[in-house]
């Protein structure tokens, strides 16, 4: 034998009280911080397991959410729990919320790693993924001069006013061939806010919605954009348990990379046309914003270490993919709960009548005024983006203070 029994029985006591007073040493420096510090201690979630934390309580039938609206109701406005390895902070009080997003939004600027981030977001490059610095900053000032400013909004108004039209042309027609038209709004709204957005980005029309004839890439592009939004907020179990990394639980990130490919090739064929354009000289009436940042952007940018096409394509996608699905999700939902709700229904047609004196186009003018004067809340029906606000995960900075709390 290479090492006799009492040799590897004095070993391995050795490591055990090694690792066992490296555990004394780290528990030690813990009580001493929290017994230093007059802040108070954020309540920690009890029933929370070795390596998996709390992610035990959210796997069954009850909605995650319900889950941490009951534990809101024991543990307090603002408490912590474990997400595997990760400690987090759930807050339920909007005053607690408003001092986080509002007053101290800089320690919360930054998202905490995902696999979604990484395999969807172009490794961390899309802006509504990429951590807060110089290149994050960078990215929101262009997007925001050239696409999302009033300036600009204003000048491409051309651009909705005549989408919101010619889908509605597409409807007309439809009821000239049948007095009878069935029509998946959903689709119709999605295929007008893209058709919008995409003119804006990247200059082109996408489709039609409601004939089949070509659409079906198009349509498959735009169950892509609507995969992409579901998967950045599934749950990849490595994400919490990092030493789980090269398994695929449930097969998300296979999913995750397949809808990072059909869209990365739309982006890429689109990238392709601008650039070619760009070196015969052709040049467009109006630039539309991938225009604009292949002008601006360069190899030689310090603030990043990603290159121009890579800037260029995941800024573009993620101003498409916020833009079609946020919106299209908000106008089906403030149908449908019209539609639920017929007095109410009937009421907006009335007001609508009067404004719009009956035509099919309304103004910028014309819709501040009729947001101003129509009484839709009293009528039953709740405000769509109160009801439908989206909570976004963020990672704050070590030890700030919030409400009294030492996070």
């Amino acid at each position: 034998m290479l090492f006799s029994y009492p040799f590897f029985t004095n070993s391995m006591a050795s490591i055990v009280t090694i690792f066992m007073f490296i555990f004394f040493l780290i528990w030690i420096s813990r009580r001493v911080q929290r017994t230093a510090s007059k802040d108070k201690v954020l309540p920690e979630a009890s029933g929370a397991w070795p390596l998996i934390g709390h992610l035990h309580q959210f796997g069954g039938s009850t909605p995650a959410h319900i889950a941490l609206g009951n534990m809101a109701e024991k543990y307090g406005p603002i408490f912590t729990i474990w997400l595997g390895v990760h400690r987090t902070i759930v807050v339920s009080s909007w005053e607690i919320a408003k001092e986080c997003f509002t007053t101290n939004d800089k320690a919360f600027a930054n998202r905490p790693k995902s696999s979604a981030q990484e395999i969807l977001g172009y490794n961390y490059a899309m802006i509504g993924f990429s951590p807060y610095g110089p290149y994050w900053r960078q990215v929101k000032k262009m997007a925001t001069l050239e696409v999302l400013s009033n300036y600009r909004l204003e000048t491409l108004k051309h651009i909705r006013e005549a989408e919101v039209n010619d889908s509605i042309k597409e409807i007309y027609k439809l009821l000239v061939k049948n007095n009878k038209v069935l029509l998946e709004m959903e689709r119709w709204l999605g295929y007008t806010v893209l058709n919008v957005i995409c003119r804006m980005v990247v200059g082109q029309r996408f489709g039609k919605a409601t004939t089949s004839v070509e659409n079906d890439r198009n349509d498959q592009c735009l169950k892509a954009l609507r995969e992409f939004a579901e998967l950045s907020g599934e749950f990849v179990v490595s994400d919490a348990l990092p030493y789980l990394r090269w398994f695929d639980v449930g097969g998300i990130k296979k999913a995750m990379k397949k809808t990072a490919k059909e869209l990365d090739d739309v982006i890429e064929e689109w990238l392709k046309e601008h650039k070619q354009r760009k070196i015969s000289g052709g040049v467009k009436e109006h630039q539309d914003f991938m225009d604009v940042l292949l002008s601006i952007v360069t190899d030689d940018d310090e603030t990043s270490s990603y290159d121009v096409d890579t800037i260029v394509k995941a800024t573009c996608l993620a101003l498409i993919v916020a833009a079609t699905d946020t919106s299209t999700i908000t106008l089906t939902w403030a149908l449908s709960l019209l539609l639920k709700n017929p007095e109410t229904l009937t009421k907006v047609q009335e007001e609508l009548d009067i404004y719009v004196v009956a035509t099919i186009q309304c103004s910028p003018s014309q819709l501040t005024m009729a947001d101003q004067d129509i009484r839709v809340n009293e009528e039953g029906v709740e405000d769509v983006e109160t009801l439908l606000g989206m909570a976004v995960h963020s990672e704050d900075e070590a030890y700030k203070l919030y409400n009294d709390y030492a996070i």
